[in-house]
């Protein structure tokens, strides 16, 4: 599945808005940070990366389209404030 990730937390610049990532279900797609493809752990967080995205718990999941069957989860494409 394809799944649009946003935040609205965090809006300043160097941060992370959104992105699109491919995932089995919205959860997953959740646990993935737009950077660089790092999944949540419910005990250590991004690894220190909160400042540029968010917690799971503040981002928004919308299915936006199915994948192939070839295409591996991760991230598609992401935007990025850049200041």
């Amino acid at each position: 599945m394809i799944w649009k990730i946003s935040q609205s937390v965090n809006r300043g610049y160097d941060t992370y808005g959104e992105a699109v990532v491919i995932a089995t279900d919205a959860d997953s797609a959740r646990r993935i940070h737009p950077n660089n493809n790092t999944i949540w752990d419910d005990t250590l967080g991004w690894d220190g990366r909160d400042d540029e995205w968010t917690s799971i718990t503040n981002i928004t999941v919308e299915l936006i389209g199915v994948a192939t069957g070839d295409a591996k989860p991760g991230v598609v494409t992401s935007s990025f404030r850049a200041g």
